[in-house]
């Protein structure tokens, strides 16, 4: 069909998340764990947040509370040094691991979505 040559595949895109308005601090202080978020927005630029959200994002979950959720009793393996995430398991129980070092570019910072709870 017509109409399919037109619309991208989202299936190869990166998922990310931004640097808005709400931080991990006050995303991992909400009441309920199965709280669902209230507001989106896409990050503007990178921050140390924007990078532990892309991280999150890219193996396949909303961000840290949502990781939780889908996997109670996962310690979320983080680099001393950084701050950034160092380890996380998928939802089909691959792991994705990441460097000390940045890896959310700069021409990535947009996809990534921040979630107010």
């Amino acid at each position: 069909m017509y109409w399919k040559r037109l619309t991208p595949n989202l299936q190869h895109r990166r998922r990310k998340f931004t640097s808005g308005k709400p931080s991990l601090l006050t995303m991992s202080h909400a009441t309920d764990n199965n709280s669902k978020p209230k507001s989106m927005s896409r990050a503007k630029r990178w921050t140390a947040e924007v990078e532990n959200l892309f991280r999150f994002q890219e193996a396949g979950y909303r961000d840290e509370l949502e990781y939780i959720q889908v996997k109670p009793g996962a310690s979320i393996d983080k680099w001393p040094e950084t701050g950034f995430v160092k380890k996380l398991q998928r939802r089909d129980n691959t792991f994705y691991y990441y460097s000390k070092k940045r890896e959310c570019q700069d021409h990535d910072v947009h996809k990534v979505k921040v979630y107010a709870h």
